[in-house]
């Protein structure tokens, strides 16, 4: 089908990231990665705002009783509503002068995943981390350049991961306790112009969305086959990650990048680094709450 996209907020981020809604505040939360802040903008004012941060910040989490769980380059901290450390509840467990923490979510348990990128890229150093409810933290998985893509499909039964870089979508199927079993790879992207898998989400009919980096589109992805069925054209080179908002969750929000572009390519994709809408016509889901 034909999907109209707009540019909802010119935020001109160095490399937007962590796309999250807020059912309770029927909000859009963000991260510029390198800026590097949070952010919260709101769809019905158009305003948006900016949380700093002491350090790289490459994904956050909603927490059940207020504030946030966030991944900075050096560990893992909570904060209060307004971005302020209140303490801190895990490390980066590689080394972060070569390491930052890149994409993550909360799972339906109420804990917080999140994964690493290996900057040097000499080898699959990025690994995958979860914090319970309790504060413990425990690394669940690794073998990776950058973790990415992380999400969980509704029913609970499976957890799906991106290696960008190595455009490999992989997918982990979850116990009734939310552990992961072995990994499988469910699709191998094409090399070329098609751009590599980043960020992503699940709608509510089991479908998994993701963002294709340097491909300027989004794919929704048959769960099952790892088959392309629906794709959305966007107006800049480099999506990096979607999530459904609105009061009906059938907004796709969509974050981008310019990081590292040329002028002669910001030239060409001018809306690098905004934020950008579009209805769809399947649902997503709640965003589940950290629980700690």
């Amino acid at each position: 089908m034909s999907y109209q996209v707009e540019s909802v907020l010119n935020a001109q981020a160095h490399l937007g990231e962590c796309a999250i809604w807020s059912e309770r505040e029927q909000a859009f939360y963000w991260v510029d990665i390198l800026a590097p802040a949070l952010n919260r903008f709101d769809p019905a004012t158009g305003e948006n705002r900016a949380y700093p941060m002491p350090a790289h910040i490459g994904c956050f989490g909603l927490r059940e009783n207020g504030g946030f769980i966030v991944a900075l380059r050096n560990g893992i901290f909570l904060t209060d509503a307004d971005g302020n450390i209140e303490k801190q509840v895990g490390d980066n467990p590689t080394e972060h002068s070569k390491s930052r923490f890149n994409d993550g979510h909360v799972d339906l348990h109420g804990n917080f995943w999140a994964g690493t990128i290996w900057e040097p890229r000499d080898h699959k150093g990025g690994k995958l981390v979860r914090v319970k409810p309790t504060g413990e933290c425990e690394v669940m998985a690794g073998d990776v350049l950058v973790s990415n893509g992380l999400a969980f499909s509704p029913d609970g039964k499976w957890m799906f991961h991106t290696d960008t870089p190595n455009h490999v979508l992989y997918r982990y199927p979850l116990d009734a306790d939310g552990n992961i079993g072995e990994r499988e790879v469910l699709r191998e992207f094409e090399r070329g112009t098609g751009g590599r898998p980043d960020g992503a989400a699940f709608d509510s009919e089991g479908y998994y969305w993701t963002a294709m980096f340097d491909g300027g589109r989004v794919l929704r992805i048959h769960p099952e086959t790892g088959e392309t069925v629906d794709e959305i054209k966007l107006p800049v080179r480099w999506p990096t990650m979607v999530a459904f908002g609105g009061a009906d969750l059938k907004t796709l929000y969509i974050t981008s990048s310019r990081e590292n572009r040329s002028a002669e390519e910001l030239a060409e994709y001018p809306l690098s680094g905004n934020v950008f809408a579009v209805r769809v016509n399947v649902a997503g889901r709640p965003e589940p709450l950290y629980r700690g």
